[in-house]
């Protein structure tokens, strides 16, 4: 008898294991690779367009470092560099970009932080 109370214990905590199969609350319908895809239900409510850089399709070749008004708009809040996967500018003109916002803290033209 003091068997039969041992291997009914022992097999109570496998089986609720098996209750559950996912989370506490059971698997989550249209989730990532359920039905309908990343689009469908579930997935991303509005589509977002892809980003065209703002240089390439104003042609805008040189990034002048005393042109504040356009380096502050890729210049955060707190005063870090936007990175180019938000602003959507391409590769070459995030660089100049870069170099353009870093040239403008040297002269004072930009801050480095903000101020608390």
């Amino acid at each position: 008898m003091a068997d039969e109370i041992t291997t009914t214990a022992a097999a109570a905590p496998s089986e609720r294991s098996s209750e559950r199969p996912s989370g506490p609350r059971g698997p989550r319908p249209g989730g990532p690779g359920g039905p309908g895809g990343p689009g469908g239900p579930g997935g991303r409510k509005f589509f977002r367009r892809k980003k065209v850089c703002k240089f390439c399709t104003e042609k805008i070749d040189a990034i002048s470092y005393r042109d504040v008004r356009l380096l502050q708009g890729f210049v955060a809040e707190r005063g870090k560099i936007v990175p180019r996967r938000l602003t959507g500018v391409c590769t070459t003109h995030q660089r100049k970009l870069s170099a353009a916002i870093k040239q403008a803290r040297n002269i004072a033209l930009l801050p480095f932080a903000a101020r608390y």
